[in-house]
């Protein structure tokens, strides 16, 4: 069903998808790829660009999807039908989150290339597959504990689910290829332009590419969903809103028909109103937060049906809680709100 947010963007494609384990081509030597995910959100897009690495020529993938039997059986299917014969050469990783990178180790293994990614994340996600920090277990228990959530099931089961990220990346390749902000990568015929993102994942890096008018921008501008912006339990005074939506900014000055190769909905154009639409979006988050607060002194979870008008499952309870402390982090760093911990070790924030 269409909305008004879609009807300010432009779907070239329609609603032309990829069949499961086969491609559809975008532009000259763009391809897209298309991989189930076991949640609410149940699918992540991948990209195949066209490459040629030292005199060989062949294919960069971006992006993996989860380790899966699933996933691996599609990815098979692609090699057999749709490289035209050719290898992998090289797999970039626009993040660390597990739908973009579960199969990296298996991805580089297979075809002995190496992974392309930021450093910043390629750490994280090292961390990530070896301990549960920011993941699940008795610390995101207690992180989420202290803003308010207190459903006894809810905080057993992220308790108990210390090895979630692991589940879904058990292993990260032990070497990589650095992605630095401005950096430019040649794929191809191609230059790719590196735009280092902030709030949605530590160093996210979207790839533009002016020649082909396209831009693969990762989790950082999706047409129809909002990028989850989290506070997680490793980082417990973080305040990625601002960061994000400054973010935004820097694709905002891309040439406005240039094609949004977004990881999640649908290719489209349309990066100004879309970038105006998440502006608009946060700003209405960020006044329904202060109006809550001044209503009575709420902690994170007590936002969540302000913020949240639907049933949550447990995945999206804990983005939700993520989500809701950013809000109220990006109003309490600026001074427009304080936070007081409780009796009870819980934080509540009220009007400064």
């Amino acid at each position: 069903m269409s909305t008004p947010q879609d009807q300010a963007l432009h779907y070239p494609l329609g609603d032309q998808l990829p069949a499961p384990g086969q491609t559809l081509d975008l532009a000259p030597g763009v391809r897209w790829v298309r991989m189930g995910l076991p949640f609410a959100l149940d699918h992540v897009n991948l990209w195949l660009l066209r490459d040629r690495i030292d005199g060989v020529d062949g294919w960069t993938a971006v992006d993996t999807g989860i380790a899966s039997d699933a996933t691996r059986a599609a990815w098979e299917q692609i090699f057999r039908e749709g490289l035209d014969g050719l290898p992998l050469l090289r797999l970039v990783v626009t993040h660390m989150h597990p739908d973009h990178i579960g199969l990296a180790q298996w991805l580089t293994a297979r075809w002995n290339c190496r992974l392309w990614i930021s450093a910043t994340d390629y750490h994280a996600a090292c961390t990530g597959s070896r301990t549960t920090t920011g993941h699940g277990g008795a610390a995101a228990a207690a992180f989420f504990g202290s803003h308010g959530l207190s459903d006894p099931e809810a905080l057993d089961k992220v308790s108990r689910r210390g090895g979630y990220y692991a589940s879904m990346v058990p292993e990260v390749p032990t070497q990589f290829a650095r992605l630095l902000d401005g950096q430019r990568l040649r794929i191809g015929e191609h230059d790719w332009h590196c735009i280092a993102g902030y709030g949605h994942a530590p160093e996210h890096i979207s790839l533009h590419c002016p020649s082909l008018g396209v831009l693969i921008s990762g989790d950082m501008l999706l047409p129809r969903i909002s990028t989850n912006v989290s506070v997680l339990d490793q980082e417990p005074e973080a305040n990625p809103l601002p960061l994000y939506l400054a973010s935004l900014e820097r694709l905002a000055v891309l040439p406005a028909e240039t094609l949004v190769l977004p990881s999640h909905g649908k290719p489209f154009v349309g990066i100004g109103p879309r970038v105006a639409q998440l502006r608009e979006h946060h700003d209405k988050r960020l006044q329904e937060v202060l109006q809550a607060c001044a209503a009575q002194p709420l902690h994170a979870a007590g936002l969540l049906p302000v913020l949240f008008r639907r049933p949550l499952d447990l995945h999206q309870t804990t983005f939700a809680m993520g989500e809701a402390s950013a809000h109220l982090h990006a109003l309490w760093q600026d001074g427009r709100l304080q936070r007081l911990a409780g009796p009870d070790g819980v934080w509540r924030f009220t009007p400064a």
